[in-house]
């Protein structure tokens, strides 16, 4: 199936990564971002590929998701898939120090973009024909509690669910709906100097996200990254010693 992949969160430490990593395997990616001078950088870090388009935009909310659909709709160019890395800044603490309203302003922020992307982009994917993906990159947390970052942990899980509910409600739509569950924290220029060797780069989750873009497989609703048996030697700190 031809298109453009759109990535949200593309001017992210994680979406450049995802970005330039697409490029890399030959795939034209529409690139969606709030912060025009951000945007304009990831072109200039991109400089060496060819494939690549801008699109200011946000998925902040149901109004935003509703008015990016309407943005692409007028390009008249058909989408090959969707890959969402929309995470918010880190925070540490203990959950029980801080007050109820943390956590609500939490999911808020890491969930609810989620849902107002998938309410309107999976029937935009619909639109061009079945066989279409929708991949959420999904972080470290959610099986087990993560020391310092409960509240990560708490919005892992309810990510993980979020996807499986999408996964079925997509299906009538012939669009496959995937999270890829990264177990550790992801590598990035900007956490290098304390990042753990175990840590996979944002070019190497980039290049798996490619590979489920070529799968011919049935989809899974969750998919682990690393695979199972894979080097895992659970999630760390951002800060605590490798």
């Amino acid at each position: 199936m031809s298109g453009d992949i759109l990535v949200l969160g593309a001017t992210g430490t994680v979406g450049r990564g995802v970005v330039s990593a697409l490029l890399e395997a030959h795939y034209p990616v529409l690139a969606v971002g709030r912060n025009g001078e951000r945007l304009a950088a990831l072109k200039a870090h991109c400089a060496a590929f060819e494939g690549l388009e801008l699109l200011p935009g946000s998925v902040a909310s149901d109004t935003d998701g509703a008015a990016l659909a309407a943005a692409l709709r007028q390009r008249r160019r058909p989408l090959r898939a969707v890959v969402a890395s929309l995470a918010g800044p880190l925070e540490r603490g203990r959950l029980l120090s801080r007050p109820a309203d943390f956590l609500r302003r939490r999911l808020d922020e890491d969930l609810i973009p989620h849902l107002a992307a998938a309410r309107h982009l999976l029937p935009l994917l619909a639109e061009g024909g079945r066989g279409s993906d929708y991949i959420v990159v999904g972080g470290p947390g959610a099986d087990h509690p993560w020391a310092s970052y409960g509240h990560a942990s708490i919005a892992a899980s309810a990510m993980r669910m979020l996807v499986r509910v999408l996964h079925a409600e997509a299906k009538p739509l012939g669009v496959r709906v995937q999270l890829l569950s990264i177990s550790q924290p992801v590598r990035t220029e900007d956490n290098a100097r304390y990042a753990c060797a175990q840590w996979p780069s944002a070019r190497a989750v980039g290049l798996r996200i490619a590979g489920l873009l070529a799968e011919d497989a049935p989809p899974r609703p969750v998919v682990p990254f690393p695979p199972p048996g894979g080097v895992h030697a659970g999630p760390h700190a951002p800060g605590a010693a490798a």
